[in-house]
């Protein structure tokens, strides 16, 4: 925080009556997103005692001003003639529907079956503040010339999500806790969360354009951490563009270029955006015929990730493995079924991927989920650390084992106060200066 200060002081030094920089801009509207953020938790603020107390955003009196020269302007002109991401993204929230089309090419060459190879699908979404969420998929795999048609229903008030296969005549339906289901929910390409994790990142302006006969701007991002706020996924390289209305500041068009390494890679596309769309409750009610077979038949909810099941998981995949995995991550069982087909797999390794070949040609999704739950709890838990800012640190690459009193996984949870699982996997609270001194032991 005092780094961006000392930016913005400097800055200011070159403001005079020409327009402010878009690096003071960019400052501010990442400003504006965590204030917002605390706006949403008070049902009656004091805006002066606000900006003079509070410690989430701390910022000097010169950014203040830069704050209000930048997001007042733009927020109370009125005009649309100029462009934040801070006034499009309030602007979003104020939209109790809308709906969108998207299509995206993903391309597999590691993944083996109907999903190798290229994947194009066609979507259409649409999202409720009362209701959930819904879309429809149809797609086609190149490689395997399989039709694809999946229809997802996130549903809050009943805090279920139900995922139904019109092809294959199955669904699924799997019940959250409220914590998780809000989780999954960003997971979908909800515009509005894409343009708060750009304000979270570097980007620049693209000037504008005409985009079917609508006048846009644009902004861009390749910013790493944009693809590491939920699932710590290290993308080898990404690119996203958002294109904004500037007459109703709303977006027009997303565009995604992803590369999360050398056999896999995502390019999508949002767009025809219907906004204050006139919804009803009844579309979101899933359609299920009685001939679909449930693939879930006794019911799954899912568990809150927690230290412990973490500290189970990192058992099974020792167990399976051997050894920790290098790093955590929303492909964590993807890598345990690469360790199964290693040169030297363990008796544990060729053990599992026997049962889950059994499973598979059972086609018993329950049994499955069940025998790897370990392996998302796991995963889970650490996403969810690295979503809430926890600071989560994991050293599996360096610490093994026989690092009985060497930290393999640590957090923050308080202000001086943070979390530490050890090699042996047990784990205890320590001080920053105690966590300090453990971690200079941890190999380079």
């Amino acid at each position: 925080m005092k780094m961006e200060n000392d930016r913005i002081e400097m800055l200011l030094k070159k403001i005079g009556s020409q327009q402010i920089p878009p690096d003071v801009e960019n400052i501010a509207e990442r400003q504006f997103s965590k204030f917002t953020d605390k706006l949403k938790e008070q049902k009656h603020i004091n805006f002066r005692e606000y900006f003079m107390r509070t410690k989430l955003i701390q910022i000097s009196a010169a950014a203040v001003i830069i704050l209000v020269a930048v997001l007042g302007i733009q927020l109370f002109r009125g005009t649309g003639q100029a462009v934040t991401l801070a006034a499009v993204y309030e602007k979003m929230m104020l939209v109790n529907a809308f709906m969108y089309k998207g299509s995206s090419v993903v391309t597999d060459n590691k993944q083996q079956g109907m999903l190798s190879g290229e994947t194009k699908m066609e979507s259409t979404v649409i999202i409720s503040k009362d209701y959930g969420m819904k879309s429809e998929s149809l797609g086609f795999n190149a490689n395997t010339s399989r039709k694809i048609h999946q229809q997802i229903y996130i549903l809050p008030q009943e805090k279920n999500l139900y995922w139904i296969l019109p092809e294959q005549k199955q669904y699924m339906a799997i019940e959250f806790n409220h914590d998780l289901l809000e989780r999954w929910s960003q997971k979908i390409d909800d515009p509005r969360d894409i343009i708060k994790k750009i304000m979270t990142c570097d980007y620049v302006r693209l000037g504008r354009k005409f985009l079917d006969d609508i006048e846009v701007e644009g902004f861009e991002t390749t910013d790493p951490r944009f693809g590491t706020g939920e699932f710590e996924l290290k993308f080898e390289k990404l690119r996203i563009v958002l294109w904004v209305d500037i007459k109703t500041q709303l977006p027009v068009r997303v565009e995604k270029n992803i590369v999360i390494n050398e056999q896999m890679k995502i390019d999508s596309i949002s767009e025809n955006f219907k906004w204050d769309l006139l919804v009803d409750a009844r579309e979101f009610e899933p359609v299920i015929p009685e001939d679909y077979k449930n693939v879930l038949p006794d019911g799954m909810k899912m568990p809150s990730f927690s230290e412990e099941e973490a500290v189970e998981g990192l058992k099974f995949y020792l167990e399976i493995t051997g050894k920790y995995p290098k790093q955590l991550s929303a492909y964590l069982s993807q890598e345990l079924t690469t360790m199964q087909d290693s040169d030297n797999p363990t008796e544990a390794a060729l053990r599992l991927k026997d049962a889950m070949k059994q499973i598979s040609e059972e086609g018993n999704a329950q049994k499955a989920m069940e025998m790897m739950k370990p392996i998302h709890s796991l995963a889970g838990f650490y996403m969810m650390l690295v979503q809430d800012k926890k600071e989560p640190v994991y050293y599996g690459d360096v610490v093994g084992p026989a690092d009985a009193n060497k930290v393999l996984l640590r957090w923050k949870t308080g202000d001086n106060e943070y979390r530490v699982i050890y090699g042996n996997l047990t784990a205890e609270s320590v001080s920053a200066d105690r966590l300090a001194e453990l971690e200079s032991q941890i190999p380079k």
